[in-house]
């Protein structure tokens, strides 16, 4: 495999956030920001298009007055022939304070043989989230900075502690250790911070519980062992071993999680992860209460909000199946009814078209045209959306409509949008 491009942006570190009255209020913004985003061979259509959103959605947040303190990485790579991509955004959650966004232009392009995805957004932007977003981003940044910089202090300080042991041939020396041993919590956090970093799962099982036992206050070391066992329970299910072959590694996990509750309730890593037991043990009402947890003690954290969106899915999938027609909506009203950030709209597409189906399972054509057009909107290539909207629009006798939406899915591939065209 071999690397033909790495870039490496670091945006400054300035807040050009005009505090006025009206911010401070709770003021929106309203700005138009425009991306392009050239299509790598590991990325399909839709998710070619949810980047190119993303990036013009990230420009919108720095136009409405916020210059990011974040860094943006664009790494692309060859192997066998083949062209990826993999871009990461350090500023996922900013993108929590763009209330609406609407798409005045989308194209397409070739450029050098490789499709060229171009977009132009009108974004709205509450400029009071966005700044304490940045703020909390920039809190967070600092105590990294200042976990680093102990970091290297304590190599120093180990560096000249090993010097004073050395001792010189042919002489004998007292050594004394300046400070003695260390303080069982500081060595719990070192524990910790090995086990953290270590790849082999029984070895961070067992860092982890000495961390436990150096300091039995900490809900940290039992979280990071309960996540350890909750590995185990997924590496032995893919062996396609049965429920006998992991439930000891759920339960104790289970048992991990909860003590971590008791000792810090206000934590919601440990209710994601007592979440996640939860969803192995099918307990799909109190793993979606431990991920609505999380997301009351920290709205940002975007894991929490991944597992109820993935949970509820997942669940009115598997009742839709059984023709549980009417739980299934239930289930997928719980999801796509609740307040959530407009930029989450991507993550929800496939309950939204879930939610069409149902709809018109249950003869609601008019509910189901509207989730229907939320798919497209956000996924213009969805040959099989068009086609089930074209149909609806033919019902309605809104022929032009119906047309277009047939033309366009005949485009893409759907032989029954191309047989409904005269």
């Amino acid at each position: 495999m071999r690397c033909t491009y790495e870039r490496g942006l670091v945006l400054a570190a300035a807040l050009f956030l005009a505090l006025t009255p009206t911010v401070r209020g709770g003021a929106t913004k309203t700005v138009t920001a425009e991306a392009r985003y050239v299509m790598a061979d590991g990325d399909t259509l839709s998710s070619a298009e949810e980047k190119v959103l993303q990036r013009a959605q990230r420009r919108a947040v720095e136009e409405a007055g916020v210059y990011l303190e974040s860094t943006f990485y664009d790494l692309e790579k060859q192997s066998q022939g083949r062209t990826t991509r993999q871009t990461s955004w350090e500023i996922r959650t900013i993108a929590a304070a763009i209330t609406e966004t609407e798409i005045l232009d989308s194209s397409r392009a070739f450029e050098n043989e490789r499709p060229v995805f171009f977009m132009r957004i009108r974004a709205t932007v509450d400029i009071q989230q966005l700044g304490d977003a940045v703020r909390r981003l920039q809190s967070e940044a600092q105590l990294a900075n200042h976990f680093h910089e102990l970091q290297q202090e304590n190599l120093h300080l180990r560096s000249q502690l090993r010097e004073l042991q050395q001792e010189p041939a042919g002489v004998r020396m007292l050594v004394i250790e300046p400070n003695g041993k260390a303080e069982p919590v500081a060595r719990a956090k070192q524990q910790l911070e090995t086990a953290l970093h270590t790849p082999d799962l029984w070895k961070k099982i067992q860092l982890a519980s000495d961390a436990a036992q150096l300091d039995p206050n900490s809900a940290e070391p039992l979280i990071v062992r309960g996540q350890a066992y909750l590995r185990l329970v997924s590496v032995t299910y893919s062996e396609r071993s049965g429920a006998s072959g992991y439930s000891d590694y759920i339960q104790k996990a289970r048992q991990d999680f909860e003590q971590a509750l008791q000792r810090d309730s206000k934590n919601p890593w440990a209710w994601i992860g007592k979440g996640d037991v939860d969803t192995w043990l099918k307990r799909t009402d109190d793993a979606a209460s431990c991920f609505e947890h999380a997301l009351a003690l920290d709205p940002f954290f975007d894991m929490a909000r991944q597992r109820l969106v993935g949970l509820y899915t997942t669940q009115a999938r598997r009742q839709a199946k059984a023709k549980q027609w009417q739980q299934s909506l239930t289930t997928l009203n719980k999801l796509l009814d609740a307040q959530t950030p407009e930029s989450w709209l991507p993550e929800r597409k496939d309950a939204y078209l879930l939610r069409s189906d149902i709809l018109l399972k249950l003869n609601r054509p008019e509910q189901a045209l509207e989730d229907l057009s939320t798919v497209i909107k956000l996924d213009p290539t969805n040959a099989g959306a068009l086609q089930t909207r074209g149909t609806l629009y033919r019902n309605r006798l809104q022929g032009r409509l119906a047309k277009d939406d047939f033309e366009q899915a005949c485009v893409l591939g759907s032989v029954k949008a191309c047989e409904q065209l005269p």
